[in-house]
């Protein structure tokens, strides 16, 4: 136990009941939504503010308690787990969009606001905020995460929609990152330091992010393929001659066979591309022209489009829905999806790498991806009492890391490194972990901030 005697009485006096040390609030907060193994925190506080964040660190610095962040608990690393106990600081409550700035296109929110919360809020205002990871996570969450998702092709990353941060650190001082401008050159660069840290050095309490007007004219289509490979060389072809695609989602026939059991949909069981084009009407109508011709010469066919906004829901369904329906395959299993992310010229070979990897694999699997910025994911389902499959699973998510880095890409390309990619990070970083472990050393000193995250244990004292 880290909790020291004291902790929970000066925790209880000052959150009443949004602070919380039972077996219920503590199993919902233990970071389980993937393989990994649930690890609970020892208790559960929910502040409604910057400054209470600020006390509650402050209180848990004195005492030496291990904190560690959460957000809707939608990671698939691990990352949100209480490795080491603690006290577990659910940023939900903190939901209020802050301020709204339509002439500069920017918006100030608090962590726990929701990407479909803030869209919803700005629905009125013609403008929107596009990284979609398919999760409804938090903004704070998909921050601290780096997050990415189906729209990163057009709109980029978290990393590219993040102007400031307001942070609380180690010793319970807050700071703010940066100012509102769009670019500065004074000083280092705190809000992309902040920025995919995943809470190991301070905890996000307010995002200042981009917003995007919303396009005049949107179609979503879907279109087949006879092999991974032409899919993949369609999607490869489409950026490299800068297609401005909005997004462009990659499915392979295993995925479309079990999303149509899932959904009780009836799409064709064949390597799939799902698309969708932003601009203006006769933009778009030329978007879809020149990807058309593209996939007709990579084997494409069963063209389908869809211009109104119920079409294309339904046309986006089957992407939506895809880790789960894999998953499900197998009544009680439990998913691990692991990702990578590789240069836009090495993602057909890395595909059709994976899919041979999967031809001997003992459970359900599948592949998915956000192919338009080399992105994709294999999602498996797994038996969470058999020892086998893990280890068997486990290799192959090895064989695909290491073809990913062998490639000069990296071993996670939006989930985070959170306990399950740390093994990878000397082979990707090399010399620049021990720079990682400096930083981190010096901001957060006594290692409470999210501890055992991103970084493998040290060997010898070395990385």
């Amino acid at each position: 136990m880290t909790l020291a005697a004291d902790l929970p009485r000066l925790l209880s006096a000052m959150l009443g009941d949004r602070f919380s040390q039972s077996m219920a609030e503590r199993e919902a907060h233990a970071g389980t939504e993937a393989h990994h193994q649930p690890m609970p925190p020892e208790a559960v506080a929910r502040p409604v503010s910057t400054e209470e964040v600020s006390q509650i660190v402050n209180l848990c610095a004195f005492y030496g308690t291990p904190i560690v962040a959460y957000g809707n608990g939608s990671s698939l690393e691990g990352n949100a787990s209480a490795a080491e106990g603690g006290l577990c600081i659910d940023m939900t409550l903190m939901n209020r969009v802050l301020d709204v700035r339509p002439a500069d296109l920017d918006c100030t929110v608090e962590a726990g606001v929701t990407r479909e919360a803030l869209n919803e809020h700005l629905r009125e205002t013609g403008l929107f905020f596009p990284v979609d990871p398919g999760a409804n996570a938090t903004l704070g969450g998909m921050t601290a995460t780096r997050a990415s998702g189906t729209t990163a092709v057009r709109y980029g990353t978290m990393a590219d929609n993040v102007i400031n941060l307001t942070v609380v650190m180690p010793d319970g001082e807050i700071l703010r990152t940066a100012r509102r401008a769009r670019k500065s050159s004074a000083g280092y660069d705190l809000t992309h330091l902040f920025t995919g840290s995943e809470g190991t050095l301070g905890i996000i309490t307010e995002v200042t992010l981009r917003l995007h007007g919303r396009p005049e004219a949107v179609r979503s289509a879907v279109c087949t393929f006879p092999d991974p490979l032409s899919a993949s060389e369609a999607a490869s072809v489409a950026i490299q001659i800068g297609l401005p695609l909005a997004r462009i989602e990659y499915l392979d026939a295993g995925c479309i066979r079990a999303v149509n059991a899932f959904s009780n949909l009836e799409e064709a069981e064949a390597d799939t591309l799902f698309l969708e084009f932003h601009g203006s009407e006769a933009g778009v109508g030329e978007q879809v022209e020149m990807f058309q011709q593209i996939a007709e010469d990579h084997g494409g066919s069963d063209f389908r489009w869809a211009a109104k906004e119920e079409d294309r829901s339904r046309l986006w369904a089957a992407r939506h829905s895809a880790y789960t329906a894999t998953v499900r395959q197998r009544p009680g299993a439990r998913g691990w999806a692991s990702d990578v992310c590789v240069p836009i010229s090495a993602l057909p070979g890395c595909i059709e790498h994976a899919k041979a990897l999967l031809a001997d694999c003992p459970v359900p699997a599948s592949i998915m991806g956000h192919v338009g910025d080399g992105n994709f994911h294999v999602v498996f389902s797994l038996d969470p009492e058999s020892a086998e499959e893990q280890e068997a699973v486990a290799r192959i998510n090895d064989a695909m890391v290491e073809r990913a880095l062998e490639c000069d890409g990296t071993c996670t390309g939006e989930h985070g490194v959170g306990l399950g990619k740390r093994k990878y990070m000397e082979r990707e970083h090399g010399p620049a972990l021990k720079l990682m472990r400096r930083i981190k050393a010096a901001i957060d000193p006594d290692d409470l901030m999210n501890p055992q995250k991103i970084f493998p244990p040290e060997r010898n004292g070395n990385a």
